[in-house]
C-alpha cells in the first residue's frame, strides 16, 4: 500500500480533482472556500520568500487557477502592494468569476494578456495562467507571455503547477513558466518531481488547505517520494563480524579502453559497504586498477570459462559498465545470466538484454532514457514523454525492479508501485555517475536488502551524495567526487 503521508504521496491530475470534489461534496467545503484558502497559502508564501516585494504582476487564466491568482492579487492590494493583473480570458466558472469581481471591488484593474506586457517595474510574478488540467501545447498570447516572463528573469511564484508544465508527466507542453517557487495545493502532483520540472518548479511547497483526511480515502496515491535523508534501512553493524557478513559483489565489465567504468562501479560498492568486491575485466586493466584501488580484487577475464570461479564466490553481480557489445561482453553477459545470482544490470548489459529480452525477477535494471527506449522498442522521446509509464513498462516487461535515471529518477517494480527521487543536480550529468549508482545498488543487495529496497535506497544515497559533493558548484562534478559523501550517508551521518 502507498503510505497516506501527504508529504510523500504523489497524485495524478485526475486524482487531485477527485480529492477536490470529495472535499466539496463530502466534507462540506465550498469551492470558493478552497479558492480562498489557496490564495491565503500562496500569498503567505510570497510574503515569506520575498518580504521586500512591493510590485506584483498577476497572470490569471480562465479557470480556478486564475481565480486563485486574482484572490492573491486582492490580498496584495489589501496589504498596500501595487498589483497589475492580466487575464487570459473571461472566467469559465462561478468561483473564478466571483474571484474576479472581488479583485475589481478591491480596486484592482485587469488588462488582457498579450505579448507586449512590460515586466520591467515588477518585483514578483504570480503565475495562475494554467492549472493541472492543461493537456495540450501552450500557444498564442499565453505562450508569448510565458516566454516574456522567462526572459525577464523576474522571480515567479507558480500556483499549483508552473503554467505549461504537465501535472502528470513533468514535461513542458510547448513552453512553460520557469518559477522560483511553486505552491502545490491540496496534494503533490507527480509531474512536479521529474523531467522538465527540474527547470520549472523551483522550491516546491505543499499547501494541504486543511482538507480533511476523509477526502483522500479511496484514492491511493499514484507514486511516492523517496523518504528520509537517503540512508538505507541497514541494521547497525555488530562488533563480532567479518567481511563475509556483508556480501561479495562481482563487478563485470571494462572492455578495452573502458576500464574506468568498472573501477568506478567496484569502488562504489566498497564505499557503500560491500564486504568484498571482485572485478572481472580485461587483463590490460588489472594492473592500473589494483594500483589505483588495491582493495578491489581484479581478475583478468578473457573468456567466459575464466569467469566460472569468480561467479562461484560471488553473492551479487554488477554487470554492464564498460562491458561493450562485442563478443567479449556478450560472452560474459551470457555467463552472468546462467549463474542465477541477484544482479544489477547497467549500460551495455542493458543493450544486450534489449537484443534478447527475458524476465529477470531477481535483478535491478538501471537504464538512462536511451537505454530504456531500446529495452522497450521505442525512441527516447517516447520515454521522456511519460517517464512514469515508461518505468512501469520496463518493470512489467522484464519482471524486474527498474530505475529510470535522469532528472527525477524513478524506481518501479512489476506490481506498478513507483518511487520518485527528489534529490540530485545537473552536475551529475557527467560520465561515470551511472557506474557509481550500479555499484551502490549492488552493495546494498549484497548486504541483504531486497531488489526494491536496494534500488530505492541506492538511488537516494547516490543523489544525496551528488548534492553534497556539488554544493553550490555543480559544474565540473565528477563521479568519484561522490565517494566520501556516499560513505557518510550510508552510515547515516549528516553534514
Amino acid at each position: 500500500m502507498i503510505p497516506p503521508d501527504l508529504t510523500l504521496a504523489l497524485y495524478t491530475a485526475e486524482q487531485a480533482r477527485r480529492i477536490d470534489r470529495n472535499a466539496i461534496e463530502h466534507c462540506g467545503i465550498a469551492g470558493f472556500e478552497l479558492m480562498r484558502r489557496a490564495a491565503d497559502a500562496v500569498f503567505a508564501s510570497l510574503r515569506q520568500r520575498w518580504p521586500d516585494a512591493r510590485r506584483i504582476a498577476v497572470l490569471a487564466g480562465a479557470g480556478n487557477n486564475g481565480g486563485d491568482a486574482l484572490l492573491v492579487g486582492g490580498l496584495a492590494l489589501q496589504h498596500g502592494l501595487e498589483v497589475q493583473a492580466f487575464a487570459l480570458a473571461d472566467p469559465a466558472g462561478r468561483d473564478a468569476a466571483r474571484a474576479r469581481t472581488m479583485f475589481l471591488e478591491s480596486g484592482g484593474r485587469i488588462a488582457p494578456v498579450d505579448a507586449a506586457i512590460d515586466f520591467a517595474e515588477v518585483d514578483i510574478v504570480v503565475d495562475g495562467l494554467f492549472g493541472t488540467g492543461l493537456a495540450r501545447a501552450v500557444e498564442g498570447a499565453a505562450a508569448a507571455v510565458i516566454e516574456r516572463v522567462n526572459a525577464s528573469r523576474i522571480p515567479v511564484l507558480a500556483i499549483d503547477i508552473p503554467s505549461g508544465l504537465s501535472a502528470d508527466t513533468g514535461m513542458r507542453l510547448g513552453v512553460a513558466i520557469r518559477a522560483q517557487a511553486t505552491v502545490s495545493l491540496v496534494a503533490w502532483k507527480r509531474g512536479l518531481f521529474t523531467g522538465d520540472a527540474a527547470d520549472c518548479v523551483g522550491a516546491a511547497e505543499l499547501a494541504p488547505l486543511d482538507v480533511p483526511a476523509v477526502a483522500y480515502e479511496g484514492i491511493e496515491a499514484d507514486a511516492v517520494l523517496l523518504d528520509g535523508d537517503g540512508a538505507p534501512a541497514l541494521p547497525k553493524r555488530s562488533g563480532n563480524v567479518n567481511k563475509s557478513h556483508f556480501g561479495h559483489v562481482l563487478a563485470i565489465g571494462g572492455d578495452i579502453g573502458m576500464g574506468g567504468a568498472i573501477r568506478l562501479a567496484g569502488e562504489a560498492a566498497l564505499r557503500a559497504g560491500a564486504g568484498l568486491v571482485s572485478v572481472a575485466t580485461r587483463g590490460a586493466h588489472v594492473g592500473p586498477l589494483i594500483a589505483g584501488r588495491p582493495e578491489l580484487m581484479a581478475r583478468a577475464i578473457e573468456d567466459a570459462a575464466a569467469l566460472d570461479e569468480p561467479l562461484r564466490r560471488a553473492t551479487v553481480i554488477a554487470i554492464g559498465p564498460g562491458l561493450g557489445r562485442e563478443d567479449w561482453g556478450a560472452l560474459l553477459w551470457r555467463a552472468a545470466l546462467a549463474a542465477g545470482l541477484p544482479m544489477v544490470v547497467d549500460a551495455d548489459a542493458l543493450n544486450l538484454l534489449a537484443q534478447q529480452p527475458r524476465a529477470l525477477p531477481n535483478a535491478v535494471l538501471t537504464p538512462h532514457p536511451g537505454e530504456a527506449a531500446r529495452l522497450l522498442g521505442c525512441d527516447t522521446a517516447a520515454i521522456q514523454h511519460d517517464r512514469y509509464a515508461a518505468v512501469r513498462a520496463l518493470a512489467f516487461r522484464y519482471e524486474a525492479v527498474a530505475v529510470l535515471k535522469g532528472a527525477g529518477s524513478l524506481v518501479a517494480d512489476p506490481t506498478g508501485r513507483v518511487s520518485v527521487c527528489p534529490w540530485g543536480n545537473a552536475g551529475m550529468a557527467s560520465g561515470g555517475m551511472g557506474d557509481v549508482l550500479t555499484g551502490v545498488i549492488a552493495a546494498l543487495l549484497a548486504q541483504g536488502l531486497s531488489p526494491w529496497d536496494a534500488a530505492c535506497a541506492g538511488v537516494a544515497l547516490h543523489a544525496r551524495a551528488g548534492d553534497r559533493a556539488a554544493g553550490d558548484a555543480p559544474r565540473g562534478l565528477v563521479a568519484s567526487d561522490l565517494f566520501v559523501p556516499l560513505r557518510e550517508l550510508v552510515n547515516g551521518l549528516h553534514a
